[in-house]
């Protein structure tokens, strides 16, 4: 499938403690083909039931599969962002909620626009490392006192443990897509299910040679 072509073999880069894949589907490195995103959505979609009435995607990197998913399936978009709005006094609107935020490449705060008291929300995201930025969604979520419903991403880096601590932390469940890892050595990612680490393929075509 696309997707584990996509990171069968992408180069990654060191972002202070962890190691960061650059790849088609969410650095744009090359130019990301409709039908990745697709596929993405599509997969996702399908691991969801969407019972509740919105979705929470964080802008940097989920903004484009939470506009794919949100489009197919019909439900309100809510977005979390890096910076607020300075909205006149008296406006009508809702502040955001204000978390931290500690992911693997980015600390500082999280702003959530559009999530209410009694909103069920699906959390939608492009990947799960360590949990940090799950962790502030889910938080800003209950903060906000709505309720979160499910949480859906469409690639988890397994090895960095954010599975088990967004289920320690807050009891819920993730699913993911595909669980991919980062050869240090090679840096390039391999897809654990399935996939060959990069450098046994390397090795493999020496040998061949």
């Amino acid at each position: 499938m696309l997707l584990e072509q996509v990171y069968d073999g992408a180069p990654a880069i060191r972002t202070g403690r962890h190691l960061t894949t650059v790849n088609e589907f969410t650095d744009q490195q090359p130019a990301l083909r409709p039908e990745v995103l697709t596929e993405a959505r599509d997969r996702l979609i399908a691991l969801g039931s969407f019972n509740g009435n919105k979705l929470l995607v964080e802008e940097d990197k989920g903004a484009l599969l939470g506009a794919a998913v949100a489009l197919a399936i019909g439900l309100p978009l809510a977005v979390a962002r890096w910076y607020p709005y300075q909205l006149p006094t008296g406006s009508s609107q809702s502040p955001p909620i204000e978390v931290e935020i500690d992911s693997e490449y980015f600390s500082g705060r999280l702003f959530v626009n559009g999530i209410g008291r009694g909103d069920r929300v699906t959390v939608v995201d492009d990947t799960l490392s360590t949990g940090g930025t799950l962790d502030a969604l889910l938080r800003a979520v209950r903060q906000a006192g709505a309720f979160v419903e499910e949480v859906l991403v469409v690639v988890e880096k397994a090895a960095n443990g954010g599975r088990d601590r967004i289920l320690r932390e807050h009891g819920v469940e993730v699913r993911s897509v595909l669980r991919i890892d980062v050869d240090p050595v090679a840096m390039r990612s391999y897809v654990v299910d399935g996939g060959t680490p990069v450098a046994l393929r390397q090795e493999t075509v020496v040998e061949s040679r």
